[in-house]
């Protein structure tokens, strides 16, 4: 990000006077912690472009937040007006720029799987619900935008005297005590009764059959829902009744998506719990092929180095 003062685009669906206010007085906020923030509530008279500042919004702010609701998931799933426009200019620049994590999804009705659209959904976002949004979810938001999030700890440097004959190096201790987080395994702490949703009945084929979703016990990364998904459709271990297409995984919540709660007593409890702990163990196994070779390489610049001093230190100029 290049400009000091972080500039947002806050992008949303226009749904009733409640919910614009909501977005105006969270752009305030937002405003007040030092963010540059750009909404149309403010920036449009009458007679601009919309299409024109809806590019230039998103192309030129260093973030774009992208209120979720159903309305919106609606609208821009099935490009629908302005938010319709929007999704199709910021999946172009996820197409063409790579840039990920520009767009943070902003959770404000409904859950994930019914207010993210379809190109945001697995994203890690925020969740802001309800007239007074959780606390360390905002904080969270407002340390991203500015850039003062925790920084993973680096390789200590040490400058040595140059009178004591060695040139300013890493010190090998410092490498061998360098701090590695300790992975917390992925847990499923429950289901989420109240999100449980109901069943068509309507006598078609799997109108029985209704979604169930899990809460787990911290954000999974990426790669731990890639496990996780692979564990679940070919599991170690499974029934005739087991559903390998059913599984997904939206923020900190797994989904299943066709059974019912008789079957996850009988079958599937046993299977997410197969699938959980294979996706641990492979993201254990990962973040150590990832440690092992930071150290490897710290290693070698250590190697290097000392021996660039040893060879100094030899050459005298008198």
């Amino acid at each position: 990000m290049n400009s000091v003062i972080p500039k947002v685009f806050i992008s949303y669906s226009w749904e009733d006077d409640v919910h614009k206010n909501w977005v105006k007085e969270f752009a305030i906020k937002l405003q007040e912690e030092g963010i540059q923030i750009s909404i149309d509530q403010w920036d449009l008279t009458l007679g601009d472009q919309l299409p024109q500042y809806m590019e230039t919004s998103i192309r030129e702010n260093d973030f774009v937040l992208i209120i979720c609701t159903p309305e919106y998931k609606k609208k821009s799933d099935n490009r629908l007006g302005g938010v319709g426009y929007e999704g199709d200019i910021i999946t172009g620049e996820l197409f063409v720029q790579q840039n990920k994590n520009k767009f943070i999804p902003v959770l404000r009705k409904g859950n994930w799987e019914t207010a993210a659209p379809s190109w945001l959904q697995g994203r890690l976002g925020v969740d802001l619900l309800g007239d007074q949004y959780l606390k360390n979810g905002y904080n969270n938001l407002v340390t991203t935008l500015l850039n003062k999030k925790n920084k993973k700890p680096t390789t200590k440097k040490v400058a040595k005297s140059v009178s004591e004959g060695t040139a300013p190096g890493y010190d090998v201790l410092d490498i061998e005590k360098a701090i590695v987080e300790t992975y917390v395994d992925i847990k499923i702490k429950g289901i989420l009764v109240d999100k449980v949703t109901l069943p068509k009945m309507n006598g078609t084929r799997g109108s029985a059959l209704y979604k169930i979703p899990f809460k787990l016990s911290d954000y999974p990364s990426g790669m731990w829902c890639k496990f996780f998904i692979s564990a679940w459709v070919s599991p170690s271990s499974f029934t005739t009744m087991h559903r390998p297409d059913i599984a997904g995984i939206f923020g900190d919540e797994i989904i299943l998506d066709g059974t019912t709660i008789e079957e996850v007593e009988k079958y599937h409890h046993k299977t997410l719990l197969l699938a959980v702990d294979k996706a641990n163990e492979l993201e254990k196994y990962r973040l150590q092929c990832l440690d092992d070779e930071k150290k490897k390489k710290a290693r070698l610049e250590a190697d290097h180095i000392e021996n660039i001093q040893n060879i100094a230190s030899r050459i005298i100029f008198d």
